[in-house]
């Protein structure tokens, strides 16, 4: 009884110490300049969530008019776009019937023809929102800044245009609010939404929520969440100058909100979002989702802070009855089985009621409260396992060392064997390493090694060692292929690609040297193949003639100015699958009898 007891408040004092540390991390996240890994991957939950729900149904009632690549290029005009083309686009949308027309275009700068002609035409509008900055300069100095003084009185409502980006750099709300001197101004998406709504103005918010149209608008830290309907290009969008031209019927505008805003990729107002942070959605676009939610009424919340304590203590307790259970397996199967059902219960409260409830901190709590207890023997075998797999991971293949932990044989690895060796070496690379820098050495060996190795061990192939630059490495053992000349081929094929594609970035890096290639010689015959060495240092590999010659067709790639020599043998035992030519027949340095060498063309069917 005595020896069970500190095991058991061992891992009771773990447990809590856990709990106390999640919710430590939970208290630390409510202050705004604090972002924690905790928060981050709750940023990630919350985005699967929303692309595994995929596209929604949207409002047809908004639509958006692009100022658009195809704009222009139509209109040949820079941007800033004169007023006076601005004004065109509203005139043609009042034609068509738009009931609110909201502009994503700073109007601070005077353009006196174009204001006059700009206003007129917004003064036609049923109803138009216009953007304003609250801007601070390097001095620190905070002002407000409006539209020219041409539009007093031509704006239903004016707003901040403020896309906010998280941590991550994804963008999931806007700025609901701000204010300046005493006075508090509104997201546009919010004056956009009022004004369609017929609304009165906002009259009542807090940093947690604001009141429109008697709705109560939940806001996290000031933060509208941003409910996307869908990837970039959802809503249906317009192109500016074919408005302008006339090219879309008037109903596709008639009696809806259509908000006017940048989608060309060279006015930088476009951004990541949960759906995709590489197809990049344009800002209006975001806005134009918030409006949609505004008018719907289809929120997106996040738990208050109690939630995830309360879960995080559930989890605790969770955890410590799961622990209980006598078999292993029980044990994991009940934990998996808790952590995939909460995925699902969390999942399910999205869809329904748009709520992100806490994700990462209670299935934290519930993963190490229940693995680290449980599994204190298995972790111990496993950092002994580790250790000898990264002994033995110096000197042989991934699937020998898989082979060696399940056998547990070390007899099995000393034997004599029929394999195929592969002996490649950079060409002149003692005179190239001479003109080199070591640092500019380093930067060409260490890549090339690598690519070299990666290639070799996909065809399971085990490397030798490496001497110098050269490359030692065979193929059929540890682990038995009846096609082991045909691995080492394909891999001395694909090698070569490897070579061409490190030279291309050699080559954008600027540091490809004027000379730079390989040679390489492949063999097929009887070698020994073990362990070798002493206590302290022991290695994998080949001994025999048969690895010797290979090093020296390796060597006649330069007497015959190609990139890959095979033997007789190699040759027999894959001309069905590769092509090759007979070169000539040669006395190598160190063989009795003279030996037929052929070049490795490519892959029959090529």
């Amino acid at each position: 009884m005595s020896e069970k007891i500190p095991r058991i408040s061992s891992n009771i004092i773990f447990q809590l110490a856990t709990a106390l540390l999640l919710i430590a991390l939970e208290i630390s996240a409510l202050f705004p300049s604090i972002i924690t890994p905790l928060e981050r991957l709750d940023f990630a939950a919350r985005d699967f969530y929303i692309r595994a729900r995929g596209t929604q149904p949207l409002d047809e009632r908004i639509v958006i008019v692009a100022i658009d690549d195809f704009s222009f290029n139509w209109t040949g005009y820079q941007w800033p776009w004169p007023r006076t083309y601005m004004a065109e686009i509203v005139n043609a949308l009042n034609e068509a019937g738009a009931q609110v027309i909201g502009l994503d275009v700073f109007l601070f700068e005077e353009d006196p023809a174009g204001d006059e002609a700009l206003a007129e035409a917004f003064a036609q509008t049923p109803y138009s929102v216009n953007v304003i900055q609250k801007y601070s300069d390097q001095q620190g100095v905070t002002s407000l800044r409006l539209p020219q003084s041409a539009y007093k009185d031509r704006f239903d409502g004016l707003g901040i245009t403020s896309i906010l980006l998280d941590d991550d750099a994804i963008t999931r709300g806007l700025m609901a609010q701000t204010s300046y001197l005493d006075q508090t101004y509104y997201n546009w998406a919010f004056e956009t939404a009022r004004l369609y709504l017929g609304a009165p103005e906002i009259s009542k918010s807090s940093s947690s929520s604001l009141l429109l149209n008697g709705s109560e608008i939940p806001l996290q830290r000031n933060q509208f969440l941003v409910n996307y309907r869908g990837p970039a290009e959802t809503y249906p969008i317009y192109s500016a100058a074919k408005v302008v031209l006339g090219d879309y019927p008037a109903e596709n505008f008639k009696d809806k909100i259509v908000l006017i805003g940048a989608t060309s990729i060279t006015l930088q107002d476009i951004y990541p979002t949960p759906f995709s942070s590489r197809v990049r959605t344009p800002g209006v676009e975001i806005v134009a989702t918030a409006v949609d939610s505004l008018i719907n009424k289809n929120y997106l919340r996040v738990a208050p802070f109690w939630v995830n304590l309360l879960l995080i203590l559930l989890a605790t307790i969770l955890s410590r009855i799961i622990v209980r259970l006598p078999r292993p397996s029980q044990v994991i199967g009940l934990m998996a089985g808790s952590m995939l059902l909460y995925v699902a219960l969390s999942y399910l409260v999205f869809l329904r009621v748009g709520l992100y409830l806490p994700f990462m901190a209670p299935e934290t709590m519930l993963f190490l409260g229940v693995i680290m207890p449980t599994l204190e023997q298995a972790v111990t075998q496993e950092i002994e396992k580790r250790r000898v797999r990264n002994l033995f991971m110096r000197f042989i293949s991934p699937e020998m060392v898989t082979q060696m932990l399940e056998t547990q044989e070390m007899s099995a690895l000393n034997r004599r064997s029929e394999l195929t060796i592969l002996f490649s070496d950079i060409r002149n690379f003692t005179g190239m390493s001479e003109k080199l820098t070591p640092d500019s050495v380093v930067a060409l060996l260490n890549p090339y090694l690598d690519v070299m190795t990666t290639v070799i061990h996909k065809h399971g192939g085990t490397v030798d060692k490496y001497e110098g630059d050269a490359i030692v490495a065979f193929f059929g053992a540890p682990l038995h292929y009846p096609d082991h000349a045909k691995r080492a081929a394909r891999a001395a094929l694909e090698m070569r690609l490897a070579l061409v594609q490190l030279k291309e970035g050699w080559r954008e890096a600027g540091i490809l040297p004027e000379t730079f290639d390989i040679g390489i010689g492949l063999n097929t015959g009887d070698v020994f193949v073990g362990l070798i060495g002493s206590e302290q240092r022991v290695n994998y590999t080949i001994i025999g003639d048969n690895a010797n010659l290979a090093a020296r067709l390796q060597d006649l790639t330069k007497q015959y100015d190609y990139h890959t020599i095979i033997s007789e043998s190699t040759h027999n035992a894959i001309k069905d699958e590769f092509k090759t030519e007979f070169i000539e027949t040669v006395q190598v340095k160190g063989k009795s009898q003279a030996v037929k060498i052929y070049k490795l063309l490519e892959a029959r069917g090529k």
